[in-house]
């Protein structure tokens, strides 16, 4: 990757981990939220250099078209956020530190002690359709594994905000009737 690609490739980069860092470090959910948004970007775009279209386009839409969409709202749509202190307290500061530290020596060393091939850029096809066989093939059984878990899980989900909020209408039922 040499020009005008190699420059592509470290601006998303750089907005990647800029985003990633707000996250982790911002005070303000809604600030964290909106970094999200750009770390959810920069991997997209990252996936699009890397001629991986399908997986740049799903990144698109399911994380920043979806998820982000929906966190964006619950935020923004709950009224006494800053109230609940719900913000990124950034505990834990310096064993995080550590840990960023220690990896990044570890991707480094590893980086550098591999033997990186001197291949040519390969010419970018379309994948969806290898992708798509591949579903509906030899991997429609994990697929479908997949598919069920991430179904009992939400479905999990829904009855674990149904139990609090059962609890949060007897508390202020109780509290009513002290008043």
């Amino acid at each position: 990757m040499t020009g005008i690609g190699a420059i592509v490739f470290l601006l998303l980069v750089a907005l990647t981990l800029g985003g990633a860092v707000v996250v982790a470090f911002s005070h303000n959910i809604v600030r964290s939220a909106f970094a999200l948004l750009a770390t959810f970007l920069g991997v997209a775009g990252l996936y699009a250099t890397l001629s991986a279209d399908f997986v740049a386009v799903t990144q698109m839409l399911v994380y920043v078209g979806g998820i982000l969409i929906v966190i964006l709202f619950a935020v923004m749509l709950t009224s006494r956020i800053g109230e609940v202190g719900a913000s990124n307290p950034s505990m834990g500061l310096v064993p995080g530190i550590v840990m960023m530290v220690g990896v990044t020596v570890l991707l480094v060393t590893a980086a550098l002690r591999t033997p990186w091939p001197g291949a040519s850029p390969a010419t970018p096809t379309h994948t969806t359709a290898a992708i798509g066989d591949a579903l509906l093939g030899p991997y429609v059984l994990p697929f479908e594994v997949i598919s069920i878990l991430l179904f009992a899980a939400l479905l999990g989900a829904v009855t674990l905000a149904k139990s609090e909020k059962k609890t949060d209408d007897t508390t202020s039922a109780v509290d009513w009737i002290r008043k």
